[in-house]
């Protein structure tokens, strides 16, 4: 069987370092054997304030309709967000909050990025308690990244003890996905 698991990349922001991490799942997620990914990178979607649920609406923005089919037919998906002022971005926020059955019994995986220590552990908190009310299932493994200027270069390369960090954060992702399909057939 094949999982779509797409990879939701949750900053706008200039110069964002998140962007290096989010790339990196891409890549480790693509080396699994069963599993179509992408990276849906809310940059390129630059959607405006919410207004209404994609579900409630004739006149979507441009590319809504494309990123609420994409996380509607997804078997799970996994968010990657920096940690800004304690929280994650307001863009991700709102790019969530246009889509509500799209999430229904939806598991995802949830990697966080911070410049300093913690690697986002605030932001994770607050994030796993919007997706539980929105119906998905957060995951209780999770991908923190500290100090991303140090672990994730411009050039590519980083901190290479992500490795198995990401290897044990995706056996969950996949776990869960298998899991919860697998119930779903059985409906």
């Amino acid at each position: 069987m094949s999982y779509y698991i797409p990879i939701i990349c949750g900053s706008t922001r200039r110069d964002r370092q998140s962007i290096k991490v989010a790339r990196f799942v891409l890549k480790k997620l693509q080396e699994r054997k069963g599993v179509e990914t992408e990276l849906l990178d809310l940059l390129a979607y630059n959607f405006p304030i919410m207004e209404e649920r994609l579900h409630r609406r004739d006149d979507p923005p441009p590319g809504l309709k494309e990123f609420g089919g994409k996380i509607g037919r997804a078997d799970s998906f996994i968010i990657v967000t920096p940690e800004y002022n304690n929280g994650y971005p307001g863009v991700l926020k709102n790019a969530l909050d246009y889509l509500l059955p799209e999430y229904e019994r939806k598991p995802v995986g949830i990697v966080t990025v911070s410049a300093g220590g913690f690697g986002g552990i605030n932001c994770l908190a607050q994030l796993r308690l919007v997706m539980i009310g929105a119906g998905a299932v957060p995951i209780p493994e999770n991908l923190s990244v500290s100090r991303v200027h140090d672990s994730f270069k411009d050039d590519g390369s980083y901190d290479t003890a992500y490795d198995k960090r990401a290897a044990g954060f995706l056996d969950e992702v996949l776990w869960f996905t298998e899991a919860i399909a697998d119930k779903k057939a059985k409906k």
